[in-house]
């Protein structure tokens, strides 16, 4: 009788280091719940603190490749100096369709270059790639991943990750996001391979509070979806379903690994 093929899960924190309450949720998700890897952002105001805890507490970790900056008050800018990578006050585009109108390929190579370099020189290593909000320059990122020879996790370049199943785990109520995940952990359980679910966990503070107007169109993004995150990653419940169902937690460089 053949083996069973296993269930493998990732359970992924994406931006880290964009600001501290993004960084203290990260840390807790992985030390306290169960998140296995993250994906950071080189160009953010706390990439720095977000590297060093990612090397305090061994967190394996991807490049949230950024040529965005979606929100009112918390902005961040391109490393390098591509002329169309920045809006008139020195910050990336608002919107993924923006960027992928107004930055060049060329530029964008260059950027996303420096942003892998400066996760490898703060001494971590890189295990995969992915994207700040959406695909904007698919060019780009084959190049990059090519350069590197890291992973890119989503479809839409030559020789992307194939999973079971991606979910997007955040934009749902707060109310019912623990039985939306327990269910959806059932799912996972019955399709053998290796799945992927998206988190974006961050502490309640009033940082996040203060990025944004209250009116700004995805302002759930701000505090409500994140903060719930990490109630619900941190939930023993939520970890004893994982166990009960033989679901295997893991990353990406082990899940597929030569």
């Amino acid at each position: 009788m053949a083996a069973t093929e296993a269930v493998k899960l990732i359970v992924q924190a994406d931006d880290f280091g964009m600001c501290h309450a993004v960084n203290q949720g990260v840390v807790k998700a992985f030390t306290d719940g169960i998140v296995t890897q993250s994906s950071m952002m080189p160009p953010c105001p706390w990439f720095a603190e977000a590297a060093a805890l990612a090397l305090e507490h061994g967190i394996p970790v991807g490049v949230h490749e950024t040529l965005t900056s979606e929100w009112d008050y918390l902005r961040w800018g391109p490393l390098t100096g591509g002329p169309s990578l920045r809006r008139s006050d020195n910050t990336f585009p608002r919107t993924v369709e923006r960027a992928r109108e107004q930055i060049t390929d060329e530029d964008a190579v260059d950027e996303l270059c420096a942003q892998v370099m400066r996760v490898i020189g703060a001494g971590l290593t890189l295990t995969y790639l992915d994207v700040h909000m959406g695909m904007s320059k698919p060019v780009a990122y084959q190049a990059v991943a090519d350069k590197y020879g890291v992973p890119f996790l989503y479809e839409g370049i030559a020789g992307s990750l194939t999973f079971a199943s991606i979910t997007e785990f955040s934009p749902r109520p707060s109310e019912g996001k623990r039985e939306w995940l327990l269910r959806r952990l059932g799912t996972i359980a019955a399709a053998p391979g290796v799945h992927l679910v998206v988190s974006h966990p961050a502490v309640a503070s009033d940082e996040l509070d203060a990025i944004c107007k209250p009116d700004f169109f995805n302002v759930k993004w701000a505090s409500y979806y994140r903060t719930a995150d990490l109630e619900v990653l941190c939930d023993p419940a939520v970890r004893s379903r994982i166990d009960d169902l033989g679901i295997e937690l893991t990353t990406v460089a082990e899940a597929f690994s030569p």
